[in-house]
Parts: structure tokens; sequence; C-alpha cells
């Protein structure tokens, strides 16, 4: 919380008073720095290309990782262990490692300094955390509940969207809310494939203030803090489903 602390405290001050005292509190409390944000077109502009960003992330890997995941959960095919293992292995796989033939894919798709550009790689990367959560939430659904609903006269797809949906909601909310805080703070996919300040997401946003008005300290500190605060808020609210979720999935 260190860290944290000393940048929405920072906010509060003058240039002069942190430069006389870095680690001293603001004396007097000073709110222009955080009006000054707030009023600026720049922080809106990338707050909105988070939030999409963010949603179209979360709902991509929520809609693809739940129907994959049922498929690996409940039907029996060959090369499902295999394809099991291929997603578990995503996990080891970086960002990072991948940016530069990534970039040239998304390159050859002519969706560089798009919003969808950043999208779809981001789905792709967030599918096995939510696959290798999903799954166990999906097989700890009995036979039964599924053989009475074929009773029922329930189809495949009623049966996926009437039992098997509400059954692994808690699986499903924490994989949407990894997804978004994922997708929020991302900043090497974004940094690489988006070019116009316009679209910069909020990590972006916060390096070309910082590289605008890197003289005012105050500003600086200001601007990041009210950038990290939408996520510090949205995980606050649902650590209780993040950490129910995680554990129904290690229980299944």
């Amino acid at each position: 919380m260190g860290p944290v602390l000393y940048i929405v405290l920072g906010g509060f001050r003058t240039n002069s008073q942190i430069t006389a005292d870095p680690s001293g509190l603001p004396a007097p409390w000073v709110l222009s720095n955080y009006t000054e944000v707030l009023a600026s077109a720049t922080f809106w502009r990338s707050m909105a290309s988070s939030t999409v960003t963010a949603l179209g992330t979360t709902a991509g890997v929520v809609a693809l990782g739940l129907m994959a995941s049922y498929v690996l959960a409940r039907y029996r095919f060959a090369g499902r262990g295999a394809l099991y293992a291929l997603f578990a292995a995503g996990l080891m796989f970086p960002v990072t490692v991948a940016i530069t033939p990534l970039y040239l894919l998304v390159r050859g798709l002519g969706l560089t300094n798009s919003l969808l550009g950043v999208i779809l790689p981001q789905i792709a990367f967030a599918l096995p955390t939510t696959i290798i959560i999903l799954v166990p939430f999906l097989r700890a659904i009995p036979a039964e509940i599924e053989e009475a609903a074929s009773i029922d006269g329930a189809s495949r797809l009623g049966f996926f969207f009437r039992m098997v949906l509400p059954l692994s909601l808690p699986g499903v909310v924490t994989t949407g809310i990894l997804a978004f805080i994922g997708s929020w703070n991302g900043y090497m996919l974004p940094l690489f494939i988006l070019n116009d300040p316009n679209l910069f997401t909020l990590p972006l946003g916060v390096q070309n203030f910082s590289s605008q008005y890197s003289v005012d300290t105050a500003r600086v500190l200001a601007f990041t803090s009210l950038s990290m605060l939408p996520a510090l808020v949205f995980f606050s609210l649902f650590e209780r489903r993040i950490v129910g979720g995680l554990s129904g999935a290690v229980k299944g």
C-alpha cells in the first residue's frame, strides 16, 4: 500500500512540497491537481478507450471460455486431454515473448491502431486461465441433472443456458473480473498496437501525460492515482467473488 498511498497523497501536494519533503503529508491540501486532470479531455479519452477494451475483452473471454470449457468438461472425444493440456500450457506463454509475431499478425489483419487489435489478442491470452478455472466447475455438475433435463425435453443448448450457466456463475464471475482487471492494466500490447494518442488506454495515457508534464510531478501523480482508482474499486467490490470462484475451482 506504500506506493499507492504515496501516489494518492502526492496528488494533493504542490511540486514545491514534494521537492522539500518527498515523504511528507500535504500541508496544505491542494485539490487543483485532481480537478485539472478531471477537466482534461485526455483523461476521459483514455478512460473511454480502457472501458471499451476491458468490456470487450471480458465479454469475449467469458463467452468463448465458457463454451470451450463446456466441451472439454462434458464431452468425450479423441484428443480432449491434449487440447486441455494445450490450453494449460498457454499459462506459461507470456505476451512479452509473442509480441513481435503477434504485432505482425495484427498488422497483416489491418487491425493496428484500433481497439479491436488490442481486444482480440487479450481474449486469446486470457482464455487459458478462464478454461483452467471453469472446467472444474462444469465437471462438478452431476450427470443426473443433465439426464433429467433431457427427459424433460431440454435440448443441449437449453441445458447449457438454463442449468450450466447458473450453476457455474461463481466461476464465470471470477474469470470475468480477472479478464477485466488484466485488460484494464494491460500495457505491453496497447503500446505496440496503438499509435494514435486519441486511442490510448489509461496505462499509455499515464505515460503520455507524464512525458508532457514531466516537470509537474504533482499533476502526474494525480493523473496516475485517478487511473488506478477504477481497477482498485472494481477489485475491492468483487474480491469475495474472486476468492469464492477460485476456491470452487480448486474443490472441483
